[in-house]
C-alpha cells in the first residue's frame, strides 16, 4: 500500500492512511487476532471519512480493506472506491461469496484484481453479476499482492506499474482537473 499511496500522492491527492482495530492491535503486539466483526469496520471506516474535508473523497483499500470500503461507500456518498485485490470468496471456497452487495453499488468503483487472485480469478469473477458502476482492471498472472509464479515473464515491479497506471487512470476520469 506504501507503493500507491506514494505514487498517488505525487498527482496532488491527498492521502490518508489509517490501521483496522485489529491491525493496529496487531503492529502494537506482534500478535495476530482475528479481524474484527464487519459492524466494527465499518464505524471505522465512518469515523475516518467523517475526519476528512468532505470534498472529493476516494476510499479503498488492500482486500478486506476495500471490500469494507464497498460496504460503506453509497451511504457515506464518496466519489469513488479503489479496491487492491478484492476478497470474493474465501481461498479455496469459491462457494462462499462475498458479492451479494456489489451488484447494487452506486459509487465508481475500480477493482485491480490479479488474475490469479486465491480470492478470485479472472474466469471467477467475470461469471459474478457485478454492477455497471464497477469496473475490474485485471493484472496479468498477477496473486492477491500481483505477484507472479515462478518462471513468468513478467515481474512484479511491473504488476505494481500496471495496477497503478488503472488506479491513476480511474482518477483521472473522476476528476478530470488532475495531473497525471
Amino acid at each position: 500500500l506504501t507503493f500507491f499511496a506514494e505514487e498517488v500522492s505525487k498527482n496532488r491527492v491527498r492521502v490518508a492512511r489509517f490501521e483496522f482495530p485489529y491491525m493496529a492491535d496487531r503492529s502494537r503486539t506482534g500478535r495476530k487476532r482475528p479481524p474484527d466483526k464487519s459492524e466494527v469496520l465499518e464505524a471505522c471506516w465512518r469515523d475516518v471519512i467523517a475526519a476528512l474535508p468532505q470534498e472529493n473523497i476516494v476510499i479503498g483499500g488492500k482486500s478486506m480493506g476495500g471490500r469494507i470500503a464497498t460496504m460503506v461507500a453509497d451511504e457515506q456518498q464518496v466519489a469513488g472506491v479503489v479496491c487492491l485485490g478484492y476478497p470474493f470468496h474465501a481461498t479455496g471456497k469459491p462457494e462462499k461469496t462475498r458479492v451479494e452487495h456489489l451488484a447494487d453499488l452506486q459509487t465508481p468503483t475500480l477493482i485491480v484484481q490479479g488474475e490469479i487472485d486465491p480470492f478470485g480469478t479472472r474466469p471467477e469473477v467475470e461469471g459474478y453479476h457485478l454492477s455497471d458502476s464497477i469496473q475490474v482492471h485485471w493484472v496479468p498472472e498477477g496473486d492477491h499482492s500481483y505477484h507472479v509464479k515462478r518462471g513468468s515473464e513478467r515481474s512484479v515491479d511491473q504488476n505494481m506499474k500496471n495496477a497503478l497506471r488503472a488506479v491513476e487512470k480511474f482518477l483521472f476520469e473522476l476528476f478530470p482537473e488532475l495531473t497525471i
